[in-house]
């Protein structure tokens, strides 16, 4: 149990037991750590009454860096504790929640290193050494299905023999991100890649079999198994981003995701296929909540994509309209 020091300890340490009974394991673990840290603050500033001022708290929030949005959880949580504070009697000033702005950059793989990826990939060693030894067969079709779907590696890895149509060459994915099934058709000759690789591990026929069993082909591959795999084939390929600020993603294996998403979003451009048709159909078919998170994995530099992003702009400045804010 965190032994907190500033003069409201024994307010945040109740505070935390309640979050502890009523929060996941992840929210309890985000939500001690930030009390800690504001413990930490007062104790700075030798903090010596509990009724917090606004000038306290305003320097409180201005020590926080890192994403707009991390910084916005932060401050929800420590308001959510200053009203806790009410049932005590205490009266501390609570501070608004930060603007949340769009500073989320995503990386993008060029094409020669989408090659240098595959090359690896496909050129592993055998898994001897390793408790799955079927990895070096499975991991080039989990990337070719995450590159050629724009899948995330959760749905990738959750694929069993019976939600795959290989007749319409089509997905069933069910467990997604909100919980909301949804069919992605595959390109043909991606179709025909996944159909030799089933046949070859003699899965045809099992339909509760997965797609990408481990040594138990009750359990499948890993989220974590996986992003260590692709972390060594990054590494093999001298694949990184030099500098990268905390609001950089970096490559990893969900940039795979945005890539299929520029592909997908510049040819339906370059195929005459309307802007503002092509979008929601993307949008739906990547399993997005809105179009606001389609326009996300579009926030490419613009140096490198000016036209695309230029056109999706144009588009989403037709269904969003600019918010003025007074600062």
């Amino acid at each position: 149990m965190i032994q907190f020091k500033s003069i409201l300890n024994n307010e945040l340490t109740d505070f935390l037991e309640l979050r502890k009974v009523s929060k996941s394991q992840s929210a309890y673990k985000h939500d001690r750590h930030t009390l800690q840290n504001f413990d930490e603050y007062l104790c700075s500033i030798n903090c010596e009454t509990k009724n917090l001022t606004e000038a306290q708290m305003v320097g409180w929030v201005r020590t926080l860096t890192g994403k707009s949005s991390s910084i916005a959880n932060v401050v929800i949580v420590i308001r959510i504790f200053l009203e806790h504070l009410l049932s005590y009697g205490i009266h501390a000033y609570i501070p608004p929640i930060p603007k949340v702005s769009d500073d989320y950059v995503p990386y993008i793989f060029s094409d020669d290193e989408i090659d240098m990826i595959f090359s690896i990939a496909d050129t592993l060693p055998m898994g001897r050494f390793q408790k799955n030894t079927l990895i070096h067969i499975e991991y080039p079709m989990i990337l070719r299905l995450m590159y050629g779907c724009g899948l995330r590696i959760g749905e990738t890895l959750a694929l069993k023999i019976k939600d795959v149509d290989f007749d319409a060459g089509v997905l069933t994915l069910n467990y997604t991100k909100g919980n909301k099934q949804r069919r992605v058709p595959m390109h043909p000759a991606l179709t025909e890649i996944l159909k030799k690789y089933c046949m070859a591990l003699g899965m045809v026929g099992y339909p509760e079999a997965y797609l990408f069993p481990t040594a138990d082909p009750t359990v499948s591959v890993s989220i974590h198994a996986a992003g260590y795999q692709f972390n060594n084939i990054l590494k093999l390929g001298n694949i990184s981003l030099s500098n990268r600020q905390k609001h950089q993603r970096g490559p990893c294996m969900h940039c795979l995701r945005h890539v299929f998403v520029f592909k997908s979003f510049a040819n339906a451009e370059k195929n005459g296929r309307r802007i503002d048709d092509a979008i929601p159909y993307l949008s739906i078919y990547l399993g997005h909540d809105s179009l606001k998170e389609t326009e996300k994995y579009l926030k490419f530099s613009s140096e490198l994509f000016p036209d695309a992003m230029k056109l999706f702009d144009d588009y989403t400045a037709q269904i969003f309209p600019e918010v003025k804010y007074d600062e």
